[in-house]
């Protein structure tokens, strides 16, 4: 993960499946925002743990503050930045840039 932000013109989001008693993990990387990682569920949702939650409760200034940082927490800046890139999957066409061999 290093290696990769020391690049910061690169987008990137490595996501890491849960397994049995691990919960998954997603790491998020975009230009002018950094990187910001997070655990995931089994379904793949964000999990806020009670601690964030308790800090955010008692350092919130008021509804717009509290508002903004479950967005940071959610990684909301990072989806919009990268859900252009999302397109690929399934029976999407593959555009090959450099094959070897």
């Amino acid at each position: 993960m290093t290696a990769l932000r020391a690049w910061p013109m690169l987008r990137f989001e490595i996501t890491e499946d849960p397994s049995t008693g691990v919960d998954g993990q997603r790491y998020c990387h975009a230009p002018g925002l950094g990187l910001w990682r997070a655990c995931t569920s089994a379904n793949g949702d964000i999990v806020v743990t009670e601690d964030q939650l308790r800090t955010l409760a008692a350092n919130a200034k008021g509804p717009e503050s509290f508002a903004h940082r479950v967005e940071q927490l959610l990684g909301a800046a990072w989806d919009d930045a990268l859900e252009p890139f999302r397109r690929a999957g399934d029976g999407a066409p593959v555009t090959v840039l450099h094959r070897v061999g």
